[in-house]
């Protein structure tokens, strides 16, 4: 039976008690309510020209920072655009104030790159509804702001990046897929739940962020080829990425793209480096892409300094002013700084920007502000009014953030079955590393104040309480083996041993970028020693959120588990110890590939995708790239053994006569033979008579009930160059009962799905036998004549 669950954001409204609550200062007040801007009967547009028709040149000027210091004499009062939520109200921005106020905590979500690899679409959108609910009850209370710069959804090019934890990992299938849940759940949709696995089997967004409304913004950065920190003479400040038609088409573009289309997010941000030549944020093509053919409707910031490193880092420019002007130019709405506070007025009076240019930049951000009720009076007698310190870390959210981990834990490795431990026969368990008794740490970057963290070692005591803990190491950096002695000691008086290693912040994070996959200094002999004086082999558990290189306990009989954790957040000692003791299946599956140590060899520098055998160049990402892996893309063991099956899908895909007429009409412009379709001169129903289903059975052969990740792969047909190896077309994740079948069904798009894009940039969709690959079965799709 289907069961739908409808998750309305204003079911669990409490009132905000009064005492230590600064409500928020708001606009058209008494006596400044009597403006044109103040009429909520006015269409938005009608109202954003109001406000702008009283402002004198300064005041405009004055918009044009993150710190808006406010116009006095409309009774307009200071406001602050920088507010961080990437999974969990974030204290990085100057919007957010965990002190002086009700609120002094806020749920701690995974990091995203952990949330991902959930593979739930559902999940993602439940969190950051969640997220918006705390936002806007912190907001409420005078602690947050309502225009949050999140998601983070670059694709992680490179397993180096620091701050490839933040996204949802290298396929550009799945960040969009993310991008447009999170924009959806976050700015206010009602989230659909259609299933019975916890999380939901499948989700639809009912106006999630389409309508006028906002009930918070989210925004979609960093626009665009961004994913080096600093890596030799390379820093993001002064980076020119060149990136090919080709990559930017099939790779670079289409999680913005399906964010703004799909998930109509609200704003933009530009990143700092250059693109082909061009500072993200001075390219008025790159940027008006977004506005002409995507049909954007938000403002567009920049990163924080970015307009400044137009001239100070990039030397694109001969002046700060000629930077102000050709951000504006291009469509920077905002910069996040000061640059524009203080050169755009000079730019002005040597005529470099015309006012004209200012008027639509304030429009745009005019336009948001009043989406989000910001000129609708008192927002405690609005929609959200009522939101407050109760609805921050309920136990809703909490048990959300638990959830998440629980599903986006990944199983790496499991020899002989050696996990789950039976609760029963372990009498004492020592917990081994620098990571193990962490809280805070456990967060990755961008993170607040957690509500309930719980360490690894707090979680594994719920079922042993004989647990013992040493960090063997000072810290993660690991330069010394001077506490080596007291794990050994400790492992070899315990039953079982967990030895917790990998990153933290200290080794990547944003500005700063990792040189090497493999484990930070002496991690892997404290691996090696623990297990080899243990009584029993060992589990290794993995925090952080770039990929290792731990081939040397992939292939050590004495480590016979592997668990990566990532940054779990709050929530994540208890998920773990419920799975190390069998009271959840892992079921989470890598957003990423885990490349060996020897990949720190590709220049990170180099954008390019796909290989180029000539210069003994592997590609990158599992689409492309032609090397050795540790763990591929998609991997992630279960307690479960799950064998699918392709029940039904067609063999031909047959052209509509009309379409016929139309290819031979083009072949002969065209003057020659071409296996192969222009997805962009193809019409709707012709894409529509190319659609079709693919139903697949899940048989679980275990003991365990359990999530399953259900990925249909496709691989086109021919030698088209530079085609991928095979490229994701759809995921779903579906719940499994144990000894039973599951079935669900994919949607396929030929002309989205089983597209690809040539040199030139233009998506293309060959003639011929397209492969459908789910696990080891493959299924034969021709699309003829």
């Amino acid at each position: 039976m289907t069961i739908t669950v409808i998750f309305l954001l204003l079911t669990t409204l409490t009132t905000i008690p009064t005492t230590q609550s600064t409500p928020p200062k708001f606009p058209c007040h008494p006596p400044h309510n009597l403006y044109p801007f103040c009429n909520t009967t006015l269409p938005t547009q009608t109202r954003a020209h109001s406000l702008l028709n009283l402002l004198t040149l300064s005041d405009k000027i004055n918009r044009l920072s993150n710190n808006d210091t406010g116009i006095p004499h409309l009774g307009v009062p200071p406001y602050e655009w920088w507010s961080e939520s990437l999974h969990g109200i974030a204290s990085n921005g100057p919007g957010v104030s965990f002190s002086g106020g009700p609120v002094v905590a806020a749920t701690g979500f995974p990091q995203v790159i952990i949330t991902t690899s959930s593979f739930n679409r559902t999940l993602w959108g439940l969190i950051a509804a969640a997220i918006a609910v705390e936002g806007r009850a912190m907001y409420n209370v005078g602690q947050a702001g309502l225009t949050f710069w999140a998601p983070t959804i670059n694709v992680f090019r490179d397993p180096r990046w620091g701050r490839g934890q933040e996204t949802p990992g290298e396929d550009p299938v799945v960040v969009g897929a993310y991008a447009v849940e999170y924009v959806g759940g976050f700015q206010g949709g009602r989230v659909e739940v259609v299933g019975g696995e916890k999380g939901g089997r499948r989700r639809v967004l009912s106006g999630g962020g389409g309508g006028d409304e906002l009930m918070v913004s989210a925004c979609c950065k960093h626009f665009s080829a961004y994913d080096l920190e600093n890596w030799e003479n390379y820093a993001r400040y002064n980076f020119n990425a060149i990136v090919t038609k080709q990559d930017m088409q099939d790779t670079y573009e289409p999680p913005f793209r399906r964010c703004i289309q799909e998930g109509k997010a609200s704003c933009l941000m530009c990143s700092y480096n250059a693109v082909n030549g061009i500072p993200a944020c001075a390219d008025r093509s790159l940027l008006q892409k977004a506005r002409t053919q995507w049909g954007f409707n938000g403002y567009i910031t920049s990163d924080c300094d970015a307009v400044a490193t137009i001239y100070e880092y990039q030397n694109y420019t001969k002046s700060p002013e000629d930077a102000v002007a050709i951000a504006l130019k291009a469509g920077t709405d905002i910069n996040c700084g000061t640059y524009m506070l203080r050169h755009t007025k000079d730019a002005v009076d040597m005529g470099k920007v015309e006012e004209e240019v200012i008027d639509k930049a304030l429009l745009n951000l005019f336009t948001v502000q009043l989406r989000l009720g910001l000129f609708d009076g008192d927002p405690l007698k609005g929609k959200y009014g009522k939101l407050g310190p109760a609805n921050v870390c309920t136990s809703d959210h909490k048990n959300l953030a638990l959830e998440a981990v629980r599903q986006g834990v990944v199983l790496l490795k499991n020899d002989n079955k050696f996990l789950p431990l039976r609760k029963n026969a372990v009498s004492s368990l020592a917990v081994i590393g620098p990571m193990a008794n962490a809280t805070d740490a456990l967060g990755g970057g961008y993170t607040g104040v957690p509500c309930s963290p719980t360490s690894i070692v707090e979680g594994l005591k719920r079922y042993v309480t004989k647990t013992t803990f040493s960090s063997g190491c000072l810290d993660i950096a690991c330069t010394s083996n001077a506490g080596f002695a007291e794990a050994v000691s400790i492992s070899k008086q315990a039953d079982f041993v967990i030895v917790v290693a990998g990153l933290d912040l200290t080794q990547e994070t944003e500005d700063r970028d990792r040189f090497s996959l493999l484990l930070p200094g002496y991690q892997t002999a404290l691996v090696t020693t623990v297990a080899a004086t243990s009584k029993k082999p060992i589990v290794l558990v993995l925090t952080g959120g770039g990929p290792l290189d731990v081939s040397f306990a992939q292939s050590d009989p004495r480590v016979a588990s592997i668990i990566w954790v990532g940054y779990p957040g709050e929530a994540g000692g208890r998920a773990l110890a419920e799975i190390v003791f069998g009271d959840h299946n892992p079921s989470g599956k890598l957003p990423v590939t885990w490349y060996p140590e020897s990949f720190t060899k590709v220049p990170m520098n180099n954008m390019n995708m796909r290989p180029d055998p000539s210069r003994n160049y592997p590609g990158r990402t599992y689409r492309f790239y032609t090397g050795d892996v540790v763990y591929g893309f998609g991997h992630g063991l279960s307690y479960s053994n799950y064998t699918y099956n392709i029940l039904s899908a067609p063999n031909n895909l047959k052209l509509l006569k009309s379409l016929k007429t139309k290819f031979n009409n083009i072949l002969q412009r065209k003057k020659g033979l071409h296996n192969y379709l222009y997805v962009d001169e193809l019409e709707e129903q012709h894409c529509d008579s190319l659609r079709f289903q693919v139903e697949i059975s899940v048989t679980n052969h275990g003991p365990f009930d359990g999530g399953a990740v259900v990925m249909v792969f496709a691989r086109a047909p021919g030698s088209f160059k530079g085609a991928p190896l095979r490229q994701l077309v759809e995921f779903e994740r579906v719940h499994t009962v144990s000894y039973k079948d599951t079935k669900t069904t994919i949607l396929v798009d030929s002309c989205k799905h089983l597209s690809i894009v040539n040199e030139y940039g233009r998506s293309i969709l060959p003639f011929g036998d397209h492969t459908l690959l789910v696990e080891d079965i493959e299924h034969i799709v021709s699309i003829v004549m």
